[in-house]
C-alpha cells in the first residue's frame, strides 16, 4: 500500500488519515498502542521528507511477515505481526545527527523513531533514499524498551536528527 505525498506540510495530516484507514483495514484498532505509535512515526517521517527535501515523497505501509491478522484475533494470537512504514524521497542525503538544545522546538524526529520503533534504518532508492521503521504487534512490551522518550538514556539523547 502506498500514498504519494506532495511537498506541502498539510500532507502530513492526510498521511496520518490514510495510515489510520489502512491499519483499520488490517484489523488494527485506532486505539491500540501499535496504531498510535505508528501514526506518530508517520508524522515524523513524512514531516522530515516534506520539510527537508521540498519534493514529493512516497509513503508505504506493509506487513512484511505474513498476511493481515484476522479481525477476530486477540493480541496473544497476533504477537508476531510486524508493520513496516517507509517514506521514500528524492534526496540522496543521508539522515544526519546534530546536537539540539533543550529549548529547540524541532529536530527530534529520528530520535523519536529510534526510541519508538523496534527497528529502523535507511537505504538508497533510485536517485533518493527510503527511511523505514518496523513495529511489532505484541501483547508484552519488548525487553529493554523505554516507556517513553527521555525516560531512559539512549545514545541519541543529546543529538538532533535531520533527514535531508
Amino acid at each position: 500500500m502506498q500514498l504519494e505525498i506532495r511537498p506541502d506540510p498539510e500532507e502530513v495530516g492526510r498521511a496520518r488519515k490514510w495510515a489510520r484507514s489502512r491499519l483499520a483495514g488490517l484489523g488494527i484498532a485506532a486505539d491500540e498502542p501499535l496504531a498510535e505509535t505508528l501514526i506518530l512515526l508517520v508524522s515524523e517521517l513524512v514531516t522530515n521528507a516534506v520539510v527537508h527535501t521540498g519534493r514529493p515523497a512516497l509513503l508505504r505501509l506493509s506487513l512484511p511477515r505474513g498476511a493481515a491478522p484476522p479481525a477476530s484475533a486477540g493480541a496473544e494470537q497476533v504477537a508476531s505481526v510486524t508493520v513496516r512504514l517507509e517514506v521514500a524521497d528524492a534526496s540522496s542525503r543521508a539522515p544526519v545527527p546534530r546536537c539540539a538544545g533543550r529549548d529547540a522546538t524541532g529536530g527530534r524526529g529520528l530520535a523519536l523513531v529510534d526510541c519508538l520503533a523496534d527497528r529502523w534504518g535507511w537505504s538508497p532508492e533510485g536517485a533518493g533514499k527510503s527511511i523505514w521503521c518496523e513495529l511489532d504487534r505484541c501483547s508484552q512490551p519488548r525487553e529493554g524498551a523505554a516507556p517513553a522518550y527521555g525516560v531512559q538514556p539512549t545514545p541519541y539523547e543529546d543529538l538532533l536528527f535531520e533527514a535531508f
